[in-house]
């Protein structure tokens, strides 16, 4: 695994960065590291969820129950403890790596979670503009964006909206020039390499090809958010 860089992020974080690009094998070091430091800290106080980015790692703490120090050597510690098992790290990163570019999911612990989407349309109306920028056709566009296996990187922006990605190359578009004051709860869109789902009513400026009438957050629901980070996404045309 990449050697991280640690350092303190404000007076009650530690932040560990692996890496500067949004790629599935930093990602899934990410997401390693997260479950490993949930299981070693535990139910200890102080201890708070470490949040995942695309890269980078946010461990959290109470500063009137730990010290900088602390929550550095526990880090420093589990990391040393997962480089001891490298080569079986590896062998993970590859196959996550294969699988997120092929609709190979054998080996993973779970199944991918099937969005059903209706793609173009009143829900979609970029996808025509997305086919054009992209040189095909608009049938195209939706066998590319459902043929691809997702990885949600992290959640943000928004309760429950999840980062997704890689996106197929043909697709990374820019952000569109002018962002709408609201894209309906729903939408599926894409910008970047990324793609992702509002899970919200709210001002966006992602290209909109399609709409989903999954719950994606429900604060009634344990966990709300029905995307967690570190697992994968299928889209289904329907």
């Amino acid at each position: 695994m990449n050697s991280p860089r640690l350092q303190p992020f404000g007076d009650s974080a530690l932040l560990v960065t692996f890496g500067t690009t949004m790629e599935v094998a930093l990602n899934a070091q990410v997401h390693a590291l997260a479950a490993a430091l949930r299981d070693q800290g535990g139910q200890e106080p102080g201890w708070a969820v470490p949040v995942p980015g695309y890269n980078s790692l946010l461990v959290p703490y109470d500063p009137e129950q730990l010290t900088y120090p602390q929550v550095l050597d526990l880090v420093e510690t589990t990391l040393a403890e997962m480089a001891d098992a490298k080569t079986a790290e590896g062998a993970a990163t590859n196959d996550l790596t294969l699988r997120s570019a092929h609709l190979t999911p054998e080996g993973n612990a779970e199944s991918p979670l099937e969005i059903p989407v209706r793609y173009g349309g009143a829900g979609g109306p970029d996808l025509a503009d997305v086919a054009e920028r992209a040189g095909l056709t608009e049938a195209a566009v939706v066998a590319l964006h459902s043929g691809t296996l997702y990885l949600v990187f992290m959640l943000g922006f928004a309760p429950g909206f999840a980062y997704l990605g890689p996106l197929p190359a043909p697709l990374m578009l820019p952000r569109r020039a002018t962002p709408r004051p609201r894209v309906p709860a729903g939408s599926v869109a894409i910008a970047g390499g990324q793609t992702g789902i509002y899970p919200l009513a709210t001002p966006g400026g992602w290209h909109l090809i399609g709409h989903t009438d999954a719950p994606l957050w429900e604060v009634g629901r344990d966990p709300p958010a029905l995307l967690r980070p570190g697992a994968w996404v299928r889209f289904v045309p329907v």
